[in-house]
């Protein structure tokens, strides 16, 4: 349940709120607006009368949420929560964006490529460095080194990076290197991660699974919320359907659903959405023009000679293109793409 405070409530109000709710059992969430306290009762509530909370002092009223995801629900959080990442912020009225390979192959190809996507205006950098690919004996990723390159990449260009973390035991050796921790789509309901992640106070972008509803995803991000981490990104990326055309199916329905049921941010990834570079820029202009607060785009400077997901990947040039267009419909829908980070000088 939720227990909205008085505008006018004071902190000693509000932590006796607290106090109650820890003594029926509940876990308390905290959310602080810009003109009142809202606490999530978290748990069993089906046998505590709203009475119980609504009788002290500094309540204006309770609610309970009807949605099975408590903390990633509008009821419970009422406006859009923006994150301050590096230089810019996720979430809001800016657009961010996204960009690097979908593998880090080598220092000079990341290098290359984080300053061509720095150039045309990526506020991140992605880059995977653990890949689970479908096939054993595909390339699996250059594990620390890659992040080692990660971290060489910021240091020059400024921007904040992003990768994706595969099991439990590659958290500790992430969190050193990158800004934030992508949860890819075959990891989405791998609970265990989804807790671990729960108490890294890092932001987390989680990925929609190729099969998930959006209930789904959103109960995903629940098991996350719930270990503390509220900094947490969705991402749609394409879902698994009869059709053939492109590799999945993008879901640009799941955007104003997803706006509408949570206060999380939310990005699309038309890379993956439709695995085809030549259909990468129609999708994002679509998914901005849709509500999305940013995109994940894979760029690579020599796409033919990638050693995963050439195919939809674009080239520096097209990237930029991609930027100015998305930009444009930023603008025309009443919001801007976020202004980049500042460069961080080298000593």
């Amino acid at each position: 349940m939720v227990i909205i405070m008085k505008p006018q409530a004071t902190q000693a109000e509000v932590e006796r709120v607290l106090e109650q709710v820890r003594s029926h059992g509940l876990k308390a969430h905290v959310s602080i607006g810009e003109e009142r306290t809202i606490i999530g009762a978290i748990g069993d509530t089906h046998a505590i009368a709203t009475e119980v909370f609504e009788s002290l002092p500094g309540v204006e009223r309770v609610t309970r949420i009807s949605q099975p995801y408590k903390l990633a629900s509008r009821q419970f959080h009422g406006w859009d929560s923006v994150f301050p990442l590096d230089g810019f912020r996720v979430g809001g009225e800016e657009v961010v964006v996204i960009a690097g390979p979908c593998s880090v192959e080598s220092r000079s190809q990341l290098l290359e490529t984080a300053q061509a996507v720095r150039e045309a205006g990526a506020h991140a950098l992605r880059g995977g460095v653990f890949k689970p690919r479908t096939s054993p004996y595909s390339f699996q990723g250059l594990g620390e080194e890659g992040l080692e390159y990660l971290a060489e990449a910021r240091a020059e260009t400024g921007l904040a990076v992003v990768a994706e973390v595969m099991a439990i035991g590659q958290i500790e050796v992430m969190a050193r290197y990158v800004d934030v921790l992508q949860v890819g789509a075959r990891n989405m309901q791998n609970f265990a991660l989804l807790r671990a992640l729960g108490e890294v106070r890092k932001p987390v972008l989680l990925k929609r699974g190729i099969a998930a509803t959006v209930e789904e995803l959103l109960m995903s991000a629940e098991y996350i919320l719930s270990g503390g981490n509220e900094r947490v990104m969705l991402c749609e990326r394409g879902i698994r359907t009869f059709e053939t055309a492109t590799r999945n199916t993008t879901d640009i329905n799941a955007v104003p659903v997803l706006k509408r049921l949570t206060h999380l941010p939310v990005l699309v990834d038309p890379s993956h959405a439709t695995g085809y570079a030549e259909y990468v820029l129609a999708v994002a202009r679509a998914a901005v023009a849709a509500g999305a607060d940013g995109l994940l785009v894979e760029v690579h400077p020599e796409p033919e000679r990638a050693l995963s997901d050439g195919r939809q990947s674009l080239r520096p040039e097209q990237f930029a293109e991609l930027v100015r267009q998305v930009k444009a419909v930023a603008e025309a829908i009443g919001r801007r793409l976020a202004p980049q980070p500042e460069r961080q000088a080298v000593l």
